[in-house]
């Protein structure tokens, strides 16, 4: 059987299309779909939506009200192209305000369901904050399905298994640059890649402590980590790496193995502990400081574009 490898990853990990490019969704046919601010900006900068983009912005009392209809806007029209999880991200100024947070998150939902997409479809993206963590876990009480994103530590990851979120996204890429730039000499290839190690570590325990919660590796360099990782319960993959396995005629293994629970879950994370196991961690503190960051520089280009937009 002559299967490209995007095509055999699609019979072991649930794939996800990390873009807001309607067309490469359309030629890809993943099951769900993410966005971001910087991908929800790339999106928005194309000519042919500029004349809608406009129409929104005028149509919305202030630049917050702008973004979220942008977003939704965008996350709609993904919607009817995958059967599964559409995630839209709450502003990453809001990263360190539980209740800002869950404000937003409403208005987002709310949006959503006048537009006739059902809160199921949607998984609201949050930062894996101390604060945006709590905010999850009430908006898992409401029925509302989070995706915490900027995820590059266990600590984040045992602290989102304790709140009971729907998904996480563990960064893998972004790990690799920094052991990079901290030690260029090192051999990072294949299974030493940081970031598939951290990936790998945290689908075992959870698998192994029976965690409901989904692991979502992003943030990929190249496919090799996607490879690394082929198994995992989903991974969200950009075009140009959907394009290169989707060429790809090799064999792909499945690498990552569901095993049944051997143990019972440990006792939850208090606020004080996950921020001394962050503070300890200097790769997860600045690569999620960094994160946020640029996350945050991409929305204020949105909001830029926008305000010219309304005037």
């Amino acid at each position: 059987m002559d299967q490209d490898k995007l095509s055999q990853l699609k019979t072991m990990t649930t794939v996800v299309a990390d873009t807001g490019d309607i067309e490469a969704i359309r030629r890809f046919s993943p099951t769900d779909a993410t966005t971001n601010p910087s991908l929800i900006l790339q999106a928005a900068q194309q000519e042919a939506r500029r004349a809608r983009l406009a129409e929104l912005a005028r149509q919305s009392v202030d630049i917050d009200d702008a973004l979220d209809a942008v977003a939704v806007e965008i996350g709609s029209e993904i919607s009817e192209l995958v059967p599964g999880y559409v995630s839209t991200e709450v502003s990453a100024r809001l990263s360190f305000d539980t209740d800002a947070t869950l404000a937003r998150a409403h208005s987002l939902i709310e949006r959503y369901e006048r537009r006739g997409v059902g809160r199921e479809r949607i998984l609201i993206k949050v930062a894996s904050t101390w604060e945006g963590i709590r905010a999850a876990q009430q908006l898992e009480r409401e029925g509302i399905r989070t995706n915490l994103t900027l995820l590059f530590s266990f600590t984040q990851a045992q602290a989102c298994a304790d709140a009971g979120v729907t998904l996480i996204s563990p960064f893998v890429g972004r790990i690799l640059d920094w052991h990079k730039a901290a030690t260029p000499e090192a051999d990072f290839s294949g299974d030493n890649d940081p970031g598939v190690r951290s990936v790998k570590a945290i689908y075992e325990h959870y698998k192994g402590h029976g965690y409901r919660t989904i692991v979502m590796g992003a943030s990929f360099r190249n496919c090799g980590e996607i490879e690394a990782l082929a198994g995992c319960d989903r991974l969200t993959i950009s075009p140009k790496l959907l394009e290169e396995l989707a060429v790809d005629h090799g064999s792909l293994s499945r690498r990552l193995t569901p095993l049944d629970a051997e143990t019972s879950a440990p006792e939850p994370q208090d606020e004080a502990e996950f921020r001394w196991a962050m503070n300890e961690d200097a790769m997860a503190t600045e690569k999620l400081a960094e994160g946020i960051r640029k996350f945050m520089a991409d929305q204020r280009k949105l909001e830029r574009l926008l305000g010219e937009l309304r005037c």
